[in-house]
């Protein structure tokens, strides 16, 4: 039996948010979900510090990551993941409004799994976000197990 898949879903802009957790659930995707307002949340919960949620060991989680957000923007928290051991097993999709190819380029150099383009058009935007739910429903992910402290095992 597959582990279940906490999707972690990293956006500043609370309607998207809301969009996208709802229209992963019209996919059938019943999968706890968790949202971070921005960058600097979303790697203090990955890297297990601060005063918020924490990344739990031995669970399986997929991040949807917008580029354009306050404190530490989404490139810079893929350029950390992807350079963290542990981490860089967590697939990334990047869920933006910005489809410039530089931009696009740049992410996947950096190690995303997927890019979508958040389409002004609702009705286009509900179905990348039914397309995206579909993906999470098939695809296996690792469970991340360590936690790259020092002395730990």
């Amino acid at each position: 039996m597959k582990n279940e898949v906490v999707i972690l879903i990293a956006e500043d802009d609370e309607g998207h948010a809301g969009l996208i957790r709802k229209n992963l659930v019209r996919a059938g995707i019943a999968n706890e979900m968790l949202h971070f307002k921005d960058g600097q949340e979303i790697m203090d919960f990955l890297l297990r510090k601060g005063d918020g949620a924490k990344r739990k060991l031995g669970t399986a989680y997929v991040l949807l990551l917008d580029i354009h957000m306050p404190r530490l923007d989404g490139m810079e928290v893929l350029a950390q993941a992807k350079a963290d051991p542990e981490l860089r097993k967590i697939p990334v999709i990047m869920i933006t409004t910005t489809d410039d190819p530089r931009e696009v380029a740049k992410c996947h150099a950096l190690g995303c799994n997927n890019y979508i383009v958040k389409p002004i058009d609702y009705e286009n935007f509900m179905n990348a976000v039914r397309q995206l739910g579909l993906f999470l429903a098939v695809v296996e992910v690792p469970n991340i197990k360590g936690d790259n402290q020092a002395g730990s095992m």
